[in-house]
């Protein structure tokens, strides 16, 4: 790829890149845009993706894996083999994208992202032996979110697959999942569908601590605020031996009125 990439969002040079890319693509010092655009490029690509050694500040790959649609579609291509991360305080003047022929300067400006590029024989190689040493010396980013795949299969078998089939649009109606506001996080979304399903608290919260989503008490706590706000309702259940387990229920009529895609914006409505 010798020639300049100019276009107006940050997906359509890392679609052209991975697409270039024939085995390996080492990327360093992305912003926290330019890694959401990757994980969401890379899950959408339709062929062989190159290896992705992605080598960033710390702080940043924490912030943008607070999320956890990036975080788990980002653990599915880690599961693959196809993305590794990495840590590292060094910077770059820019952030860097280099194949095996060319290294890349990605340069924003207005409305407008550029991919600078060279082809330079002897440039690339410098370069690629620089980086690709920094990649080498840094420490792993260990991510925790569970890949994305091992959630909805899990969730499947051992809930049922309505409750999989609402986890998923959910998620699709969301742009993040954060619990920050601007989303929805990864527990009430659990919560939430499994009291459209009519499933038991044990349930939901022991596949949750399994899968590792959250450990239990993270879903008894978040029930409860859910449960104080008036979004879920619970009813005892008996069982044979021990204290009656709890059905969730979805608590307001403006939740059990909503069709999947939206309940996430009405449960956020409530919630705000």
């Amino acid at each position: 790829m010798s020639s300049n990439l100019l276009e107006n969002q940050i997906e359509d040079i890392i679609q052209a890149v991975l697409a270039d890319a024939d085995d390996d693509l080492l990327i360093v010092d992305p912003s926290a845009d330019t890694i959401e655009e990757l994980v969401d490029v890379a899950t959408r690509f339709d062929g062989d993706l190159p290896t992705i050694r992605l080598v960033a500040e710390e702080a940043i790959l924490k912030d943008v894996m607070d999320d956890f649609i990036v975080a788990s579609n980002a653990a599915d291509l880690i599961d693959a083999g196809v993305l590794s991360m990495r840590t590292t305080d060094e910077s770059a003047d820019n952030a860097l994208l280099i194949t095996a022929d060319a290294v890349m300067a990605l340069v924003r400006a207005g409305d407008h992202v550029a991919a600078l590029t060279t082809d330079e024989a002897s440039f690339v190689d410098s370069a690629s032996e620089t980086y690709g040493a920094l990649f080498e010396s840094s420490p792993d980013f260990k991510l925790r979110t569970p890949a994305i795949s091992r959630v909805r299969d899990t969730l499947r078998s051992e809930i049922g697959d309505e409750t999989e089939s609402d986890f998923s649009h959910v998620l699709a109606s969301l742009e993040t999942a954060r619990g920050d506001g601007n989303g929805l996080d990864e527990v009430t979304i659990s919560l939430l569908v499994a009291a459209k399903n009519d499933v038991l608290l044990y349930d939901i919260s022991k596949w949750g601590e399994d899968v590792g989503i959250a450990s239990k008490a993270t879903f008894s706590r978040t029930k409860t605020k859910l449960e104080d706000m008036g979004l879920i309702d619970t009813e005892k259940v008996p069982i044979d031996v021990g204290r009656p387990r709890l059905r969730l229920k979805l608590g307001d009529d403006r939740l059990r009125d909503a069709n999947t895609d939206q309940l996430a914006g009405v449960a956020q409505s409530l919630l705000n």
